[in-house]
C-alpha cells in the first residue's frame, strides 16, 4: 500500500470507544503525544453499553468532571432487581456504595463519548482521527511499531513507539499479532429494540424472567431500551417466524407494552448482539497492547463490559504514562497491564460464566415456571447482603483510580 502521509506520535490508540478515548485522554494528560484512530465518522451507534457504573462515576470525579458529566442527559438507578412471575425480587442496593457515585447513570454512549472527546480535544498533544480505519500492523523485526490507516484523505502510516489495541471484539489487529485467545462460549444472544415508555409504566429498569423468555429492561426517560434474550444462534429462526410471532411473545412476557409493540414494523429495528465471552491469555507484543473487549470479550451479565474497559484504559495510563513520555517502555511494562487487569477480567468472567450456565441457560430452555434461584431469593429477602452484587458489579473487584 503507497502511504499518502505519515503521522508520528509516541502512542497510537486504534478504537474509538470506551476504553481507547479514555485511554488516549489519560495518556495525553499525563504528557504523552497521542493519537487515536476511529474508523466510524461519529458515535451515534445504538444498542451499545449504555451504563455508567459507580467505579466510572468515581473516576470522572477524580478527573474533577462529575458534575458537568451528570448534566448529560441520564436517569439514575439505585438499585436493580428481576421480575420472576408477578413478583419483583431485589438483588443489587447501588445506594449503599459511597456518594455520590451511588448510582448506575443509565446513558447513551455516544453522549459518553462525545464528553471524554471533548475534554481530550482540550490537550494540545491528543489528537482524535475519525473515519479513520486501522488496517495492518507496522513491523520492524518483530515489534510492532505503527499501524497503516484508510482516512478520508487517502492511505496513512502513523508511526508510535505504542499501539493500543482498544478497537473492541472484534479487533482488527489482534489477529494478526496472533496473540492466543481463550473462547468459553455463550448460551445466547441478544435481541435488542426500543419502545416507547409512557409516564405511568414501571418506574425503574429491571429484568424480567419467564418460561423460555428473559429480557432486560432500561429506561431511557421516553423509551425504552430492551434487550430479549435468545438461545445462541436462535435469530435466523424467530425472524423466520415473522414479526407477528416476535411482537405476540413480546405482549405476552410484558403485557403493559401490548399497546405499543406495533412500533416494531421492520426487522432492521431489531438490532442483534452476538454474544461472546473469551479472553487472551498473553495481551502485548514488543510494541502493542490490547485492553478492552479486544483483550477480553465480556458478557452482557451485570453490564459490566464498558466499565471493565475503562478500568484497563485507567491501569494503561497509570503503568504506562511516565514510560511513555520518557522514551524508557519495554515489554515488561505492558505486561504489567495485564498482570495488574487480568485478575477483574477473570474473576468477572467466572462470575458471568457462572450464572449463563446456571440461569440463562436454564431460563431459555424451558417452557415451564422459571424457580428463582437461592442465592436470588436471599439477596431478595436479607437487604443487606445486596450490598454484595452492588459492589462486585458497581466498583469492580480491582478498582483503578486516576493518577495525580
Amino acid at each position: 500500500m503507497v502511504e499518502a502521509s505519515r503521522v508520528q506520535c509516541q502512542c497510537c490508540v486504534v478504537g474509538g470507544g470506551p476504553a481507547g478515548l479514555m485511554a488516549g485522554f489519560l495518556l495525553a494528560r499525563a504528557g504523552v503525544d497521542v493519537v487515536v484512530i476511529e474508523k466510524h465518522a461519529d458515535f451515534l451507534r445504538d444498542f451499545r453499553g449504555d451504563t455508567i457504573h459507580p467505579s466510572t462515576l468515581r473516576i470522572m470525579q477524580e478527573l474533577g468532571l462529575l458534575e458537568e458529566f451528570l448534566r448529560l442527559p441520564h436517569q439514575k438507578a439505585y438499585e436493580i432487581g428481576a421480575w420472576i412471575g408477578d413478583r419483583n425480587y431485589a438483588f443489587a442496593d447501588f445506594g449503599s456504595l459511597p456518594k455520590p457515585c451511588n448510582f448506575i447513570a443509565l446513558m447513551p454512549q455516544w453522549d459518553f463519548l462525545d464528553f471524554i472527546a471533548s475534554k481530550a480535544r482540550t490537550l494540545s498533544n491528543f489528537r482524535l482521527m475519525m473515519r479513520t480505519a486501522a488496517e495492518q500492523l507496522i513491523w520492524e523485526g518483530d515489534r510492532v511499531v505503527g499501524v497503516t490507516a484508510a482516512a478520508p484523505e487517502g492511505a496513512i502510516g502513523i508511526k508510535a513507539n505504542l499501539v493500543v489495541a482498544a478497537d473492541g471484539r472484534g479487533s482488527t489487529l489482534r489477529p494478526e499479532a496472533q496473540l492466543p485467545l481463550e473462547d468459553f462460549g455463550a448460551p445466547m444472544d441478544v435481541f435488542w429494540f426500543r419502545l416507547p415508555r409512557k409516564a405511568d409504566d414501571p418506574g425503574q429498569s429491571f429484568g424480567r424472567i419467564a418460561s423460555g423468555r428473559m429480557i432486560v429492561m432500561i429506561d431511557r426517560g421516553d423509551y425504552w431500551q430492551i434487550g430479549w434474550l435468545i438461545p445462541k444462534g436462535g435469530a435466523a429462526a424467530a425472524r423466520q417466524a415473522g414479526l407477528e410471532s416476535f411482537r405476540a411473545a413480546l405482549s405476552g412476557a410484558l403485557p403493559f407494552l401490548a399497546d405499543r409493540v406495533g412500533a416494531i414494523d421492520m426487522w432492521d429495528q431489531v438490532h442483534l448482539l452476538t454474544v461472546q465471552v473469551n479472553r487472551l491469555t498473553k495481551w502485548s507484543r514488543p510494541g502493542l497492547l490490547c485492553i478492552g473487549d479486544a483483550a477480553h470479550a465480556m458478557s452482557p451479565v451485570g453490564g459490566v463490559g464498558v466499565n471493565l474497559a475503562i478500568q484497563d484504559a485507567v491501569a494503561t495510563a497509570n503503568l504506562l504514562g511516565a514510560k511513555l513520555r520518557a522514551g524508557t517502555l519495554t515489554e515488561s511494562d505492558l505486561a504489567a497491564v495485564q498482570k495488574r487487569r487480568e485478575f477483574p477480567a477473570k474473576a468477572t468472567q467466572r462470575i458471568q460464566l457462572a450464572i449463563q450456565s446456571r440461569v440463562i441457560a436454564n431460563a431459555l430452555a424451558s417452557d415451564k415456571p422459571f424457580a428463582p434461584p437461592l442465592a436470588l431469593r436471599l439477596f431478595d429477602a436479607i437487604p443487606f447482603l445486596r450490598r454484595i452484587p452492588a459492589r462486585v458489579m458497581g466498583i469492580g473487584l480491582r478498582p483503578e483510580h486516576v493518577a495525580k
